[in-house]
């Protein structure tokens, strides 16, 4: 297990100003996450629900975006490669997709790759909080595998940016992009281009990410994937051996919210486990900076966005040269200065600096 000491803390902030300028792609499905914000003081004579009081309207990246505005947060270029829905104008239309390019846009990533497609939909959450309370989320989206064409498109556009990119992240959300033989035709081209992939899946694809660097998983999926109850580290442990075996892959993350992470290495005999410390949260804190704690290994309970966080930042630091253990430790750290954004975040240089100098107190 790797050391949480002064000294590989100060090895890993000095690894956070390297993370800048390194050139990332993501494929993977793309969505809008929107928020209605609003006040609630009385029920529907309709039904026992509360009535919402509109009060605003936010819009941020979701999915393979929050992937990407997680690696731009931290000074990575950034190009994004997926499909939308037409982009519509006028009055009442779905501006969906023009919305997700404005996201991208203010966040500086690269979509020349994010093909619009008038036979699809953009995928759209749209989560309704009321005196900073859930209420309901109301999901907009088709899962339908896409078409010969617009996947023959799509993998010219990324073929054409591979021979650019220090590496390249797979975000699957069951949508439709990613299927077997899609994720099977970016990992032989990858492999061309000698560019590392990381790869968090959704569904259980045997052999099609042979040749990852790195998969990233929960444990609920690692459980499901290898057909074993984790009830314990040694059995967490054995899963990732045998998910190592399923996908044909260097090496298996997986998360395990209050638990921790494990990390599993083809090239090591040996697990790696990194504690994990919860810190409980509520909606008024969206958006805001983290709050103090000063302990090492940090896993998000907030489950919105919260592999993203990981994969991310694990992908980052892994091509800025860290190995894949230090990886995993600053990518925990990373998770838990986003923990208390809830909702859809990302942590900043800065921010990532500060969660390192938490976990030496």
């Amino acid at each position: 297990m790797p050391s949480s000491s002064t000294d590989s803390i100060a090895k890993l902030k000095r690894l956070v100003p390297r993370l800048r300028g390194r050139h990332i792609g993501v494929v993977g499905d793309l969505m809008l996450d929107r928020y209605l914000w609003g006040t609630a003081s009385r029920l529907s004579p309709e039904a026992a629900v509360p009535v919402v009081d509109f009060v605003d309207q936010t819009e941020c990246l979701g999915g393979s975006g929050n992937v990407a505005a997680n690696l731009a947060a931290l000074g990575a270029r950034v190009e994004l490669f997926s499909v939308t829905g037409p982009e519509k104008t006028g009055k009442g239309s779905d501006d969906s997709a023009a919305a997700l390019r404005k996201c991208l846009a203010d966040a500086g990533i690269a979509h020349k790759g994010v093909l619009a497609h008038a036979e699809r939909v953009t995928t759209v959450k749209t989560r309704i909080i009321a005196r900073h309370q859930h209420i309901v989320r109301v999901d907009r989206e088709r899962r339908e595998p896409l078409d010969p064409e617009t996947e023959g498109r799509l993998l010219r556009a990324l073929s054409a940016s591979l021979k650019h990119l220090d590496g390249l992240v797979l975000s699957d959300y069951d949508k439709g992009l990613i299927t077997d033989e899609f994720a099977e035709r970016i990992l032989t081209v990858s492999h061309r281009e000698k560019v590392p992939v990381f790869i968090k899946p959704k569904n259980s694809r045997l052999y099609a990410y042979r040749g990852a660097k790195a998969i990233v998983c929960n444990s609920k999926e690692a459980a499901s994937f290898v057909k074993m109850s984790l009830t314990d580290e040694k059995s967490v442990a054995d899963a990732g051996r045998a998910l190592l075996a399923h996908f044909g892959c260097a090496a298996v993350l997986i998360t395990q919210g209050e638990k921790g992470m494990t990390l599993v290495e083809e090239s090591s005999p040996r697990h790696v486990h990194i504690p994990a410390t919860g810190v409980e949260v509520t909606y008024a804190r969206i958006g805001q900076t983290g709050v103090d704690r000063g302990a090492t290994g940090r896993q998000v309970f907030d489950v919105t966005g919260a592999g993203d966080t990981v994969l991310s930042v694990l992908a980052l630091a892994s091509v800025a040269g860290a190995a894949l253990p230090d990886a995993a430790v600053i990518a925990n750290i990373a998770a838990g200065a986003v923990v208390t954004k809830l909702g859809t975040a990302t942590v900043s240089p800065q921010e990532l600096s500060h969660a390192l100098d938490e976990a030496t107190r």
